[in-house]
């Protein structure tokens, strides 16, 4: 498989060359990400920011939020994820919502549908169209609240009492149940058997992903000697291929996009030819975006940050598969410190030594590529150019 990828990237990488000056989640980067989710969200008719605001405004979703108001203090990711809600600086939580609008007003109506009024849509979109997006950042949110439950086992001194972190993942998962239920509940509502169906797949898939990611590698593990029993006692000393990390990476951050972009089409009945480009399109977006959110903390170049990564993004999986397991292995013993730790600098710079990075903006590149060719199937408009927009913005470095 390994082959088949490298000859692939080196077909699209003259066409990335020259466009890794900017960093999408840096500040320049950021201001660039802005304008263009900016730009979108004016032709679907409202800022996709405020598409879930009817669900946590609601009475139980703020005695929760109250009581998480006891986490101030301590290190439960739930803050953070609490946090993005009132202020997303990389414009990230909403863009599912917003890429489901695009591609729903791009479709534009279906003539061949007698039973959908044309006097019925808002800005060019359906209004089950819109309900469809809010449920699919109803779902995308559950699972971020869900990934705030943190392992009780490695808590240390700095994160805070126990008591406190176990009360932190109680809440973290009746939060992320609640919005899941109302998810389910709006999907229901839609009364449309296939986009159930399409849905509950994808949610299926987002476990499924999760559930390998959580079995393959823990992330950010500081002890050098619990990294490595982890990779032993997993079975995993090899890691996963590139080929393998795609497919996770899919299950786990592009199936709910591309599914939901191909049950946009259904909902206004288009043919199964437009459900198909669609749900491409979705699918090629979700992994470049992931590609490039992997790729930002080996292209910062600011002195004396600390370096922070996660040894299942998408650069280390290049560079370990292109050095062999052997020198990866070393590279790993030589980044254990005297106190037992993890050098995450030491490892940074071996990753960046070799051609890991260049490979993931490659394939970074290739997927942008894929999903503007497949969004060409629609109709010229401003929702098909800002989707082109959004599509080129990922490969921005």
């Amino acid at each position: 498989m390994f082959p088949a990828t490298c000859s692939r990237l080196s077909r699209v990488a003259l066409s990335c060359r020259g466009q890794r000056t900017l960093s999408l989640l840096s500040s320049s980067g950021s201001s660039n990400w802005s304008k263009v989710v900016s730009d979108a969200e004016k032709i679907v008719g409202y800022p996709t920011s405020f598409m879930s605001l009817r669900c946590l405004l609601s009475d139980e979703l703020s005695n929760v939020a109250m009581h998480v108001r006891k986490l101030v203090g301590t290190q439960h990711p739930l803050l953070n994820t609490a946090r993005g809600f009132v202020y997303d600086s990389k414009n990230n939580l909403q863009m599912r919502g917003l890429v489901v609008l695009l591609l729903s007003k791009a479709a534009g109506p279906n003539q061949a549908a007698s039973d959908l009024l044309a006097q019925d849509m808002v800005s060019g979109i359906y209004p089950s169209q819109r309900n469809l997006a809010e449920i699919t950042e109803l779902i995308h949110t559950a699972f971020l609240v869900h990934r705030g439950i943190v392992d009780l086992k490695e808590l240390t001194v700095s994160d805070g009492s126990l008591k406190d972190m176990q009360f932190g993942n109680k809440m973290a998962v009746l939060g992320g149940d609640f919005l899941l239920a109302n998810a389910c509940t709006g999907l229901a509502q839609l009364d449309n058997t296939k986009v159930v169906e399409l849905i509950s797949s994808a949610i299926g898939d987002l476990v499924q992903g999760v559930y390998y990611e959580n079995s393959s590698i823990t992330e950010d593990l500081p002890n050098f000697t619990r990294l490595k029993n982890t990779f032993q006692d997993n079975g995993l000393i090899d890691g996963v291929n590139v080929a393998q990390w795609e497919e996770q990476t899919f299950l786990s951050h592009g199936a709910l996009l591309a599914k939901s972009c191909q049950a946009a089409m259904e909902l206004a009945r288009h043919d199964m030819e437009s459900q198909r480009v669609a749900y491409k399109y979705g699918k090629h977006l979700s992994l470049g975006h992931k590609l490039n959110s992997d790729l930002q903390p080996f292209m910062k170049s600011d002195v004396g940050e600390p370096a922070s990564f996660s040894f299942s993004a998408a650069p280390v999986v290049f560079h370990r598969q292109i050095v062999g397991q052997e020198t990866w292995h070393q590279q790993l013993q030589q980044a254990k410190t005297f106190r037992n730790q993890v050098d995450y600098s030491k490892l940074l710079a071996a990753v960046k030594s070799e051609k890991g990075v260049s490979s993931a903006m490659d394939l970074c590149c290739y997927h942008s590529n894929k999903a503007l060719e497949a969004i060409q199937a629609f109709p010229s408009s401003e929702a098909r150019s800002a989707l082109e927009n959004i599509a080129s913005a990922i490969t921005k470095f």
